[in-house]
C-alpha cells in the first residue's frame, strides 16, 4: 500500500479545490529536491523517447494543463517522471476564473466535474516566473482566451485573436511548446468561436503572421461536430504553416454513462474528466489520425488515462504524446511511474523495439 492510499481519505474530506491549492504549494517547496526525485521515478528507456515538433520527449506520458495554472510547481512535476510537462490555460489577461464551487469529485466514476473557468495570473505573470526555467523535459504552455466571467460585454472577433497573439508572444520565450486552446469547456469566450471555419481561418492568419520566438504550436479543440468538424479543421488549418498537431478538449456538459446517480451532481457545472470522458475522444482520436497528413502533425491524446494500458490503446490509436491528470487525484504521484515503466513493459511483451512503430498501428 503505498503512502498516498493512506493519505487519500484525509484528503478526499477536504473541498476538492483547497486539496488541490495544498498539493500545489507542496510541489512548489519540492522544486529545490526535483533532481532527486527525477533519479528516483523516471524510466530511462530508449524505446519510449519521442521526437514531436521538434523536440525530444523521454517518454510520451506527460501531464495534462489544468494541474499547475501558472508554472508554481513545473520542477517538482518534472521530477515526478513525466515526460512532459504542460501548464495553464494562461490567458493574455489576468483572471479569477468562475466562482466557487468549480471542482467536484466523482469518486464512484474515478472522475473529476471542472468548472474553473481558467483561473490564472495572466502572460506577464507566468512568464516572468518562468523567465530562465530549464527542465529535462519540453514544457508545454497552454494559452486560453480571458474569462471577464458571465455577464461580461462579448469581445470583438479581432480582439479576441489578438489576446492570443500577445499571450503567444509573451509566454513563447518561456515554452518548449505552445498549445493553443481554441475551446475551453467552461468559459464563455471562445467556447464556440472557433468553429466557424472563417474565424479559425482568420485565427490562423494572424498566428501566422505573428512574430514569436519559434517554437511548435499545437490546437486544442472542441470534441463535438464529429468527423465533419474535424475534416473542417484539417482543411483550414492546411492552409497555415505554424500549426504541428492536434489535441481534443474536455466535452462540455456530457455526462455520458456516470456511475454516480444524477441526483449527486445535476447541478454541478462543467466538464467531466477522466474515464467518463475516454470514448469520446478515442473517437475523435482516431478519426483525425486516419484523415490528417502524418508526415506534418502529431496527435495529443486525453482522457481517462490510468494505466500503461489506457496510454498504450491510445498510442495505438494515432497518439504521439498522451497526457493525464485525473489520475494523480485518484492514484497519486506514483502513477506516473507505474506507468511509463508498464508501457515499456507493454512494448517488450509485443516485441516493438521502438514506441513510434505503434503509432496508429490498430489505424491503419
Amino acid at each position: 500500500m503505498s503512502l498516498y492510499t493512506l493519505l487519500r481519505p484525509a484528503l478526499f474530506r477536504l473541498d476538492p479545490e483547497r486539496a488541490h491549492h495544498l498539493a500545489m504549494a507542496a510541489g512548489a517547496r519540492a522544486g529545490v529536491v526535483a533532481p532527486l526525485m527525477r533519479a528516483v521515478t523516471a524510466v530511462d528507456d530508449p524505446r519510449l523517447a519521442v521526437d514531436v515538433g521538434g523536440l525530444r520527449f523521454p517518454s510520451p506520458v506527460g501531464l495534462s494543463a489544468g494541474f499547475d495554472k501558472n508554472g508554481e510547481a513545473v520542477a517538482a512535476l518534472a521530477g515526478l517522471g513525466f515526460g512532459f510537462v504542460e501548464i495553464g490555460s494562461v490567458s493574455a489577461e489576468p483572471s479569477a476564473g468562475n466562482p466557487p464551487p468549480r471542482l467536484f469529485r466523482l469518486p464512484a466514476d474515478r472522475a473529476l466535474v471542472v468548472a474553473y473557468g481558467v483561473p490564472n495570473e495572466g502572460a506577464a505573470a507566468v512568464a516572468h516566473r518562468l523567465a530562465g526555467t530549464r527542465l529535462p523535459v519540453p514544457l508545454g504552455i497552454n494559452i486560453v482566451a480571458t474569462n471577464r466571467g458571465h455577464g461580461a460585454p462579448p469581445i470583438a472577433d479581432d480582439s479576441l485573436i489578438a489576446e492570443y497573439m500577445h499571450a503567444a508572444r509573451v509566454l513563447a520565450p518561456a515554452a518548449d511548446y505552445l498549445m493553443f486552446n481554441l475551446s475551453c469547456p467552461n468559459t464563455t469566450d471562445g467556447c464556440d468561436f472557433f468553429a466557424d471555419p472563417g474565424r479559425l481561418d482568420a485565427w490562423l492568419t494572424a498566428l501566422d503572421e505573428t512574430p514569436y520566438a519559434v517554437r511548435p504550436s499545437f490546437l486544442k479543440v472542441s470534441p463535438l461536430g464529429g468527423v465533419a468538424m474535424i475534416e473542417r479543421l484539417l482543411e483550414v488549418t492546411g492552409r497555415h504553416r505554424k500549426i504541428s498537431g492536434f489535441m481534443f478538449n474536455l466535452p462540455s456538459g456530457r455526462r455520458d454513462g456516470l456511475v454516480t446517480p444524477e441526483a449527486v451532481w445535476r447541478g454541478w457545472p462543467g466538464a467531466v474528466s477522466g474515464p467518463p470522458s475516454a470514448a469520446l475522444l478515442d473517437d475523435c482520436l482516431v478519426e483525425c489520425f486516419r484523415r490528417m497528413d502524418r508526415g506534418r502533425y502529431a496527435l495529443f491524446a486525453s482522457g481517462g488515462v490510468s494505466s500503461a494500458e489506457d496510454v498504450y490503446a491510445k498510442i495505438r490509436k494515432g497518439a504521439s504524446l498522451v497526457a493525464l491528470l485525473t489520475a494523480l487525484v485518484y492514484q497519486g504521484p506514483g502513477v506516473v511511474r507505474r506507468i511509463t515503466r508498464g508501457l515499456a513493459e507493454l512494448l517488450a511483451r509485443d516485441g516493438v523495439k521502438h514506441v513510434s512503430e505503434v503509432v496508429g498501428a490498430d489505424v491503419r
